[in-house]
């Protein structure tokens, strides 16, 4: 993995600090989550972000990711 795709994701979601993203996370064995949230903050190795549950009535969870996860596929976001 090189430094320059780090930067380029890490600039991507600097820019798009505060939007609405749809992710999906592989959660391995062919299992899939899809979620809404929205980008919080983004740190020089992971960024956040704060997803709303409504389906089951839970409080929002702060999730973090670090920008290989986005190289790896391990999520992918799209923009809502």
């Amino acid at each position: 993995m090189q430094k320059n795709q780090i930067d380029k994701v890490r600039a991507s979601v600097l820019q798009q600090c505060g939007s609405k993203v749809l992710i999906q996370l592989d959660r391995g064995r062919n299992k899939v989550d899809i979620q809404e949230g929205v980008i919080k903050d983004a740190y020089p190795s992971v960024f956040t972000i704060l997803v709303n549950d409504d389906v089951e009535g839970n409080p929002p969870q702060l999730l973090s990711f670090s920008y290989t996860d986005i190289i790896t596929r391990e999520i992918r976001m799209k923009l809502c």
